[in-house]
């Protein structure tokens, strides 16, 4: 426990020593006198029990415990200086933490393009990004308070404040091999003679009604649009899929729209969705603006 009686001065001027040469050079680039570096090491080797300078040439040496000292000493200085800068930017706005929770039926690459421009302005904010479906959405906003949330849909409450972003569009789809695909003016009966993929409501109940299905008994339930995605592909039945998740598919053929009488495309506007009594710090009102701008 002798270690933590050592303070972050001595350190410094170990440092300033070792890295000028000389304790004179030392007390010039700390402005001190060189008696006041002589003491500083004194104390420092007061401190440790041990000496951290072999004196018995004329330029003295680091001993062993010494260069180990100094490796120590130089990683808590850049953290102590880390931790000044953190406290510097906390005061200026900057909040600790951030946490974004965003349906998985939205597409990911804008937020991932927003969460790298904050990256690179090195913000000292650390932001947690996370993806859950439909109810799940908000369970996880509400449970682990987290501070913005992009959803399809929400039970509103006054104490949250909700933006409309820029309608998305939703394909009913089946792969080219399937029956499907070859049949034209399909109703609801028909559909039902098939298996419906859809994606399981990621909360603990199933409150919330999501995408539309079309009531068949023949329904598998997939954990993400991902693993969705391959499933049509597969052809192991229909489903709908976000427009951006499929469009390359769609050109290629390798799915098809479902020709569905009731309509295969609808849009949906998703919300990004925050607390009004709890002001964002500087970082959730720039991921806010940024959101704002990709998904305008």
């Amino acid at each position: 426990m002798v270690f933590m009686a050592v303070d972050l001065e001595s350190l410094r001027v170990l440092s300033a020593v070792v890295e000028t040469g000389s304790f004179a050079k030392a007390a010039d680039r700390l402005h001190k006198t060189q008696s006041s570096v002589s003491y500083q090491i004194s104390k420092l080797e007061q401190q440790l029990g041990a000496q951290v300078f072999d004196r018995s040439s004329y330029r003295a040496k680091l001993t062993p415990v010494g260069l180990r000292i100094l490796e120590e000493g130089r990683r808590l200085l850049q953290q102590a200086a880390y931790v000044a800068r953190l406290v510097d930017q906390f005061s200026e706005g900057w909040e600790p933490k951030l946490e974004l929770v965003v349906d998985g039926m939205l597409p990911t690459a804008p937020v991932l393009g927003v969460l790298k421009e904050m990256t690179d302005l090195a913000i000292p904010t650390r932001i947690q990004f996370c993806t859950e479906f439909l109810g799940g959405v908000q369970q996880r906003f509400e449970q682990q308070q987290a501070d913005l949330m992009l959803v399809l849909d929400y039970q509103t409450d006054p104490a949250y404040s909700a933006i409309s972003l820029q309608a998305l569009e939703v394909v009913l789809v089946v792969s080219r091999e399937h029956p499907l695909a070859a049949r034209q003016a399909l109703d609801t009966r028909e559909l039902h003679a098939f298996v419906e993929l859809t994606v399981h409501d990621s909360s603990y109940s199933s409150a919330y009604g999501g995408l539309q299905t079309f009531g068949g008994e023949r329904v598998f339930y997939l954990s993400d649009f991902r693993t969705k995605k391959e499933a049509l592909l597969q052809g192991l039945g229909f489903g709908w899929m976000p427009l951006e998740q499929i469009r390359h598919e769609l050109l290629n053929g390798q799915l098809q729209e479902v020709d569905y009488q009731g309509g295969s495309r609808f849009s949906y506007s998703p919300l990004l969705v925050f607390r009004k009594n709890e002001p964002l710090g500087r970082a959730g009102e720039m991921l806010k603006e940024k959101l704002q701008q990709v998904f305008g």
